[in-house]
């Protein structure tokens, strides 16, 4: 197993901004004045634990520049309001969006913090008032809460789903509509097995949810894969000695190189 000292000078994963964004990306900074493929996205894009994440990757297999856009804890919210963001993919030759969770986006029902979109901030009264019984004081992750809602296991839930989906369709259409390159919609299925306490599937993303999403983009390609603790990619990973637990619930590098293969094979078809 690969160990990497957690305060290490020489760490397998730098973060940088760029200009007008409020969000820290993978590092190394590139140069935003020459051609380049922008690849948006959360923790997979990013490759937490991982030397080279499949926009790198991307990079050797089409041999042009492909920046890495992604960021932690970045979720619908995140994506669509930072105006930064949106001015580099403008500037992109292609777009590739990772689609993001419906969890981590403000909605009538909670609200999340703009950056890190995993985090709970507040109930909106709509919540309070479907959930009179429950104390929200306590709750500080967007999954812990909607872990403690499906617990009640009644209809409530699926407003709360609903609401989520409708939403998510929404603000990563507007957010589409106004990015001008080519966009490759990349949607990652990540098998997380019994690893994961998660809400159900109530909250996945679905392909009723990404059609109305089509009009916005050139493709669409959806991929299924595994965290390493599935895979057996845990050895192969780069963490220190207190992130397993952490690094299992992340995709490993063959994962990565695997989605690179399929994502130079559409990029290549639609000769962009």
């Amino acid at each position: 197993m690969s160990y990497q000292s957690i305060n290490a000078v020489h760490s397998a994963e730098t973060t940088c901004e760029y200009e007008n964004s409020k969000l820290r990306f993978r590092g190394p900074q590139r140069a935003l004045n020459n051609p380049y493929v922008a690849c948006l996205g959360g923790e997979e894009t990013f490759g937490r634990f991982v030397e080279t994440p499949f926009p790198n990757e991307l990079e050797r297999r089409l041999d042009r520049r492909c920046l890495n856009l992604g960021s932690l804890f970045c979720g619908v919210e995140a994506l669509t309001q930072d105006k930064g963001l949106l001015e580099i993919a403008n500037r992109s030759d292609i777009c590739v969006l990772q689609l993001p969770g419906m969890l981590g986006l403000s909605n009538r029902f909670y609200r999340v913090h703009p950056r890190r979109n995993d985090r709970f901030v507040a109930p909106n009264a709509d919540l309070v008032a479907l959930y009179p019984e429950e104390d929200f004081t306590d709750v500080h992750f967007v999954q812990h809460l909607l872990n403690r809602l499906s617990a009640r296991s009644d209809a409530r839930i699926e407003l709360v789903e609903q609401e989520l989906r409708n939403v998510w369709i929404e603000k990563l259409g507007k957010f589409l509509a106004e990015v001008g390159p080519p966009v490759l919609l990349l949607h990652l299925q990540v098998e997380r097995s019994d690893l994961d306490s998660t809400p159900g599937d109530g909250f996945a993303i679905n392909p009723e949810m990404i059609e109305p999403l089509r009009p916005h983009c050139t493709d669409i390609l959806s991929l299924q894969v595994q965290v390493s603790g599935v895979s057996d990619e845990l050895e192969d990973m780069l963490f220190g000695t207190l992130q397993q637990p952490i690094a299992e619930h992340m995709i490993g590098p063959a994962t990565h190189r695997n989605i690179a293969g399929s994502l130079a094979q559409v990029i290549n078809d639609l000769s962009v």
